[in-house]
């Protein structure tokens, strides 16, 4: 059983910057894809990016691409998301997912695992 773990929220100032961790256990992961969704209070969990762990290949929604930047350690099987110039509309939990297979998708329901969920909040 796949196990994950969020570490790294907080309060920050817009402008600044975040470093998201998750730590993954409970089996290999060479065949799976990783990712990032956030949820903001009344609002629906959005994607925001994955990485394939195989081969490293990274994907992002359009409103953090140049702003964040996915990462992994596969010596510590922890994923990381590096968040910078955050806006106050970047406040959400966000939470780390796991799926096993080929292809990563946005939407939550096809990833099999989940942590438990980190807070990020940005004030203006």
């Amino acid at each position: 059983q796949v196990q994950l773990v969020e570490s790294g929220g907080g309060l920050v100032q817009a402008g600044g910057s975040l470093r998201l961790s998750c730590a993954a256990s409970g089996r290999t992961f060479d065949n799976y894809h990783m990712a990032w969704f956030r949820q903001a209070p009344g609002k629906e969990r959005k994607f925001v990016s994955a990485i394939s762990w195989s081969d490293g290949s990274t994907y992002y929604t359009d409103s953090v691409k140049g702003r964040f930047t996915i990462s992994r350690d596969n010596a510590k099987n922890t994923v990381y998301l590096q968040m910078n110039t955050l806006k106050p509309e970047d406040t959400a939990v966000y939470y780390c997912a796991a799926r096993r297979g080929r292809w990563y998708y946005t939407v939550p329901n096809q990833y099999d695992s989940w942590g438990q969920g980190t807070q990020v909040t940005v004030s203006s």
